[in-house]
């Protein structure tokens, strides 16, 4: 009798799924229809349950499942390697259609939606990557280039390798994007040092620099918006 009341609260956000719908469900009901099975002590729904209870503040939930790591995941007793791959591959596939979904139809002339485009890209990022975007006549995107990625500092980035990426696409306007891991999206000195000496360096080459965009956590600082791209 226990064994058969154990199967009915497993079976439970299936049949909430079936009755209501997926936008109905609790987020620890929506993993327990991803982690399928339970344990002999645990339902699938109290693993999900507990699952959740790993993420930290400020990224709490589902959002936080992204920066949990595998080993972190297996901690919970019945989430063994599979379960835990599972799980990395759902906040990752969230991740994609989030920027997928973000990037269709954009105008890379509005700040705001190029944030929009990479924000979930960057914003779950332990270390700082810089990309340029290498646009035509039109801001349509012709090339996205990943110039670092790691601890690194803006000023040992060399403004000479952005415009020869620049010039191998043929572009005739460029973008910067890059994240802060702290979520604090303001300028450091090698920042503002870094844009002004591209500013410079693009108006006389023929090829602008329109923005550098600087992502934190769901939030960003553009260049371009705080007129800080205006000739000094």
């Amino acid at each position: 009798m226990k064994k058969r009341t154990t199967e009915i609260v497993q079976e439970l956000p299936y049949e909430r799924f079936l009755r209501f719908g997926p936008e109905n469900l609790t987020e620890a009901e929506l993993l327990a229809i991803i982690i399928r099975t339970g344990t002999k002590e645990s339902s699938a729904l109290q693993l999900a349950e507990r699952v959740l209870q790993l993420t930290r503040y400020p990224k709490e939930g589902l959002l936080g499942l992204h920066d949990l790591t595998l080993e972190e995941l297996k901690s919970v007793k019945g989430i063994g390697e599979v379960k835990a791959i599972k799980l990395k591959c759902i906040a990752e596939l969230s991740k994609r259609i989030s920027t997928a979904s973000a990037s269709e139809g954009i105008c890379f002339q509005t700040s705001a939606q190029v944030a929009a485009c990479y924000m979930e890209q960057l914003r779950h990022r332990a270390t700082e990557c810089v990309i340029l975007l290498c646009l035509d006549t039109k801001c349509r995107l012709i090339r996205e280039t990943k110039l670092s990625e790691g601890s690194v500092r803006m000023s040992l980035i060399s403004p000479r390798e952005i415009f020869l990426e620049a010039f191998e696409a043929k572009a005739v306007n460029i973008l910067l994007i890059h994240n802060h891991p702290s979520g604090d999206p303001t300028p450091s000195a090698s920042d503002i040092k870094l844009t002004d000496i591209v500013r410079e360096m693009g108006d006389k080459m023929g090829i602008p620099l329109l923005d550098h965009i600087i992502i934190g956590d769901n939030i960003y600082i553009s260049f371009k918006e705080k007129f800080w791209l205006l000739n000094k």
